[in-house]
């Protein structure tokens, strides 16, 4: 079997410092207002006293819509699970944005072109983890090869994430356990 690397976010850990945003921005020189990494506040039960965080890029997916639907071939999937896009073969066409039912492919106005994670492919060719990953202050977020075995305890989806059963995303989640009431409530 080939390999699957993925992200494994452990939201209750997450704190929401946004460093894996940052690093990600910094990392890759992004534009201003482009982002390839997003921090959004999750809360499953509304009632609930706890927030948590929940960190989402590319989910390198195995199945990706984005390389399925690209009509000029600028997607493609590395035999590590890592899927790639070709800036020089994207014409602009934003089939892919709206394919992704993550939102991951983000359209460029300057550019007229698509961008999106690419798993900090240059760091792990050099042995080193994604930036996101390595500035984690937490350890929430971790870079996982699912081809090998998944983390028990964790999960492929969480309420309000798209259904994973078409394109299969390479993240697993830790949710966090309920805080039990004092009160015994």
């Amino acid at each position: 079997m080939q390999h699957q690397l993925g992200f494994h976010h452990n939201m209750g850990r997450c704190t929401g410092c946004r460093s894996c945003l940052m690093a990600c921005r910094n990392e890759h020189r992004l534009e201003p207002g482009l982002q390839w990494r997003e921090v959004f506040p999750f809360r499953e039960d509304p009632d609930a006293p706890g927030r948590h965080f929940l960190s989402i890029a590319c989910n390198h997916c195995e199945a990706p819509e984005c390389l399925r639907v690209c009509p000029s071939g600028a997607y493609l999937k590395r035999p590590d699970g890592i899927v790639m896009q070709d800036p020089d073969r994207c014409t602009g066409c934003k089939l892919c944005t709206m394919a992704c039912p993550y939102g991951a492919p983000r359209y460029q106005p300057r550019l007229r072109k698509t961008s999106k994670c690419d798993f900090c492919a240059e760091r792990l060719a050099e042995g080193r983890e994604p930036a996101c990953v390595a500035a984690c202050p937490t350890g929430a977020l971790t870079m996982i090869d699912l081809s090998t075995a998944d983390r028990p305890g964790t999960v492929s989806t969480v309420p309000g994430f798209p259904s994973s059963d078409i394109t299969i995303p390479s993240v697993r989640f830790t949710v966090p356990v309920p805080r039990r009431s004092l009160r015994g409530n």
